[in-house]
């Protein structure tokens, strides 16, 4: 080398080069294991909940359930795994072992198991036929074990945990390779348990002994992940709602001890010391079980899209549900929902308006190749755009040829080295200035805008905030049609009935006979009077624009509570319990039992009621156990029902209880506990059903 001096040059250059690149690719904080990452990659797969409480029409099991009611006669696995597989889900996980403690596998160690029932007369095994069923569609397995048993005599004791652990091991060992393990929160309360019938309470901190059994289940399934939300930290969180939503901000990170509030749950920690991602649980119809007065309750196309963008648009991945009818078979109309949502999703991601276009960044790795802006359009995951380790924001500007139009922004960061960013902005270049669609928080895996629909020459997608140099292995755009929500019916206390439209460009129609509405039925222009007797709306959003109409609203009321009186409450707001408007909300203060005692105005034929809980995120008073009474009189009472509203805290909806016919001018809701142990009991509504 003709000259020394120039040849280091180059050599410490180089040096400082490669430097840079390694240093792009350093790791911040807590990073998903392979495994978690195979699952969030997932993004999609089905939960299926069939029990004997299918067959008694109750939100859980009690535990006493006589296995002879268990027989869904035309069941098939292979329906539910050809569904999940046209709507695009890549998994299914089967609810096992519910609270009730029946098992749907013909497990060695306990009697209370399909091996008892009538279905195949007693040789079945529908954790294989879900298994075998799998396979045959390219979906994997998960198993859901409930490690709260109802039925078994030994739960809350010791020995307990050894039944649960073999039980475990039969459904790790029997049936293939197992992507997820679930294990619910619920734990403890009142139950058969072989007899005793009484409440057994468990700390599900510390009584499953959860280290040993993580252990157990990594070395029987090494490629697993475990949700758990039982107080020991596991592979998965829940997001603390089962309404179908994370929270906006949503890191994936925990610390790896410490309490779990639902706040916490939601949003995720921004400095936690474990990487714990948020699963979306939710179910195709208001409750995980499948109840027939549901039918009319599946969730439509407007609803599972919004679900989706709040979901795996939200950095989480969506587990949907579908509740098994008794007959075995998933109902016809969740299998339309789904598969329309499925096409329609199709539709939404079909066209990617960035592929092809130009693009240019503020800033980019000094000194450095690889890590350019032109890495966040080629479509592959595993490159990226980075800044100086210095920045923590910047910029990228996609222009296209010509004026584009569209409505969604999809973008990723590369999680690979851990979750950075804080904070961003999306602008869109109109009439020559920059215009803000959106001001948001944390990225993650995926996250993708919803904004009314621009058209513009340029989106410049700004990070303003970043833990460190933020990494963005992908952006995409796309212009999604308009879907028109389903309108909101309402009956108010006076008994008029209210239809709201989700916008205010769209036209209602609607029908009270129960037929179905057309644009020929009566336009809705203001409250519709009714009288006190029963009554069954159906209503459609039509938009004259795009001659589009909305999926079909409906909603059955039963009788009017014009002259309905609340008796012995002083305050006025109280009448929010029959108001018709499920967001608002009377809380009752006092040392528990709590009354609600209500004057119908006349003697009524009742054959059930029904509860609505405070529906707000912070809710609070939500009723866990109730009694239920009636009277002609006001003053001698009878009780007609009582026990508790199952999972109303996770999954807090119109709970509906039924029983014998009892004539009555007086009822009288006692409160007896919450959900949180404390004396307030919260109503959004109470109701009748009538003969």
């Amino acid at each position: 080398m003709k000259n020394p001096i120039l040849f280091y040059r180059i050599l410490i250059l180089l040096f400082l080069s490669t430097a840079n690149q390694l240093k792009a690719q350093e790791a911040l904080g807590p990073v998903p294991t392979e495994k978690q990452l195979r699952w969030q990659e997932m993004e999609y797969y089905a939960f299926v909940h069939l029990s004997v409480n299918t067959y008694t029409d109750m939100s859980w099991g009690f535990g006493n359930e006589d296995p002879k009611i268990f027989n869904p006669t035309e069941l098939d696995c292979r329906q539910w795994a050809r569904i999940a597989k046209e709507a695009g889900m890549k998994g299914i996980i089967i609810t096992a072992k519910h609270h009730s403690g029946f098992c749907l596998w013909p497990s060695k160690y306990t009697e209370y198991s399909v091996k008892n029932s009538p279905w195949k007369n007693g040789k079945g095994d529908i954790v294989r036929e879900m298994a075998d069923a799998c396979k045959e569609y390219g979906l994997k397995l998960g198993i859901y074990l409930s490690p709260w048993d109802r039925n078994h005599p030994d739960y809350g004791k010791p020995e307990y945990i050894t039944y649960f652990r073999n039980q475990l091991k039969e459904l790790l060992t029997n049936y293939g390779e197992i992507f997820e393990v679930w294990f619910d929160g619920a734990n403890g309360g009142d139950g058969y348990y072989g007899g005793a019938n009484e409440i057994r309470r468990i700390d599900r901190k510390t009584y499953y002994d959860w280290k040993n059994t993580y252990k157990m289940v990594r070395e029987l399934q090494p490629d697993i992940v475990i949700w758990n939300s039982n107080g020991d930290r596991a592979d998965l969180r829940w997001v603390g709602t089962e309404a179908g939503y994370v929270g906006e901000t949503n890191w994936s990170l925990l610390n790896s001890t410490g309490d779990e509030t639902r706040d916490l749950l939601h949003y995720g920690l921004e400095n936690g010391d474990s990487w714990v991602p948020g699963e979306v649980n939710t179910s195709i119809r208001p409750e995980w079980f499948y109840h027939k007065r549901e039918d009319t309750k599946v969730k439509t196309l407007p609803e599972l899209m919004t679900i989706y963008y709040n979901s795996i648009g939200r950095n989480g991945t969506l587990l949907l549900n579908f509740p098994i009818m008794p007959n075995g078979l998933i109902h016809e109309k969740d299998e339309k929902a789904v598969l329309e949502f499925a096409q329609e999703v199709k539709k939404v991601f079909a066209v990617n308006l960035a592929k092809g276009a130009k693009i240019e960044a503020s800033s980019v790795r000094a000194n450095s190749s690889g890590f350019g802006a032109e890495n966040v359009l080629d479509g592959d995951k595993n490159t990226y755009w980075a800044t100086d380790d210095q920045l923590k924001s910047g910029s990228l500007i996609i222009s296209f040829d010509k004026p584009t139009v569209f409505n969604r922004f999809l973008v990723q960061e590369y999680i690979k080295l851990g979750q950075r960013v804080k904070s961003f902005k999306v602008e869109a270049y109109v009439n020559q200035e920059w215009k803000e669609l959106a001001n948001e928080t944390t990225i993650g895996y995926k996250r993708i805008l919803c904004f009314p629909t621009v058209e513009a020459t340029k989106i410049r997608f700004t990070i303003l905030d970043a833990k460190s140099c933020p990494l963005i292995s992908n952006i995409e755009i796309y212009n999604a049609p308009q879907i028109l929500t389903a309108p909101l019916i309402v009956r108010k206390q006076s008994g008029n009935v209210q239809i709201i439209a989700s916008d205010s460009e769209s036209e209602i129609y609607y029908t009270l006979d129960g037929s179905r509405p057309t644009l020929k039925s009566t336009k809705y222009s203001n409250e519709v009077k009714t009288t006190n007797a029963k009554v069954e709306v159906k209503a459609i959003a039509y938009s004259p624009a795009t001659a589009k109409s909305s999926a079909i609203a409906e909603e059955k009321f039963d009788i009017a509570k014009k002259s309905w009186k609340i008796l012995g409450v002083e305050d006025k707001e109280v009448y929010r319990i029959l108001d018709g408007d499920a967001n608002s909300v009377w809380h009752q203060n006092k040392v528990m039992p709590i009354n609600v005692v209500i004057d119908l105005g006349k003697i009524e034929s009742l054959v059930g009621f029904r509860y609505l809980p405070d529906q707000s995120l912070r809710s609070k008073g939500i009723v866990s156990k109730y009694k239920f009474y009636v009277s002609i009189d006001n003053k001698k009472w009878q009780l007609v029902n009582e026990g508790e509203f199952s999972n109303i805290n996770n999954n807090p909806l119109w709970q509906n209880k039924i029983f014998k016919l009892a004539k009555a001018r007086y009822i009288k809701f006692t409160a007896l506990e919450n959900t949180k142990g404390d004396n307030v009991a919260g109503f959004a509504e109470i109701d009748i059903v009538t003969k």
